[in-house]
């Protein structure tokens, strides 16, 4: 009798490495957390502190505190906000200032004061 052959192949689905996320691997876990406590740290204090009536208060909140979200909960380029602004801080930190000398343009080259110090440790390398 002829065996069949049997084929061992398992599709895998999109949301495979999604485990630790929200709302079905869209948003992860950091960047809500993170958006949670910017919209407490932003939002209390305008909620008590500003003098308007209910209705405006509510539009301010809206124009101010849901662009806050949206961002903190996508996060900047795969990292977090807060990740984002660590490279931020940390790029300023350690920044270092190249200079680069300019093409066509013929610098001054100062001849250094000759002394008999000079030339003795010259002589001496040489």
């Amino acid at each position: 009798m002829e065996e069949k052959e049997i084929k061992n192949v398992y599709a895998i689905p999109a949301n495979y490495t999604d485990s630790g996320k929200l709302f079905g691997g869209m948003v992860d876990t950091r960047n809500a957390v993170e958006a949670g406590i910017l919209l407490l740290i932003v939002g209390c204090p305008e909620f008590a502190w500003i003098p308007m009536p209910g209705m405006i208060r509510i539009v301010v909140m809206v124009v101010t505190l849901i662009p806050l979200a949206v961002l903190a909960v996508m996060g900047i380029d795969g990292d977090s906000l807060f990740q984002y602004m660590g490279h931020i801080c940390k790029f300023w930190i350690h920044r270092r200032k190249l200079h680069m000398r300019r093409v066509g343009y013929h610098y001054e080259t100062a001849k250094p004061a000759s002394s008999g110090k000079t030339r003795r440790r010259k002589n001496k390398k040489a």
